[in-house]
């Protein structure tokens, strides 16, 4: 598991596969995304927050605190 703030991540379109390297809102969560390469507009998945949590490498930054905050509470820091 991670232990700092991922702030960059790789995007994947659901529709065409593209990837886009995009930068994380620190403070809110990104419900929608178009793509750069099909114009698709998509949005989460049932249960994730935001486009990040559905199809990003990272999770956006509100949901890295929250892991972040467990993983130290089960460390016991």
């Amino acid at each position: 598991m991670q232990n700092e703030i991922i702030t960059r991540t790789h995007l994947t379109c659901p529709v065409c596969g593209a990837r886009e390297e995009l930068e994380i809102p620190a403070d809110m969560c990104l419900f929608f995304h178009t793509c750069a390469t099909c114009s698709a507009r998509f949005r989460p998945e049932a249960g994730d927050c935001c486009v990040f949590c559905s199809y990003g490498d990272a999770s956006c930054i509100p949901q890295q605190r929250e892991q972040l905050a467990a993983q130290s509470e089960e460390n016991g820091a």
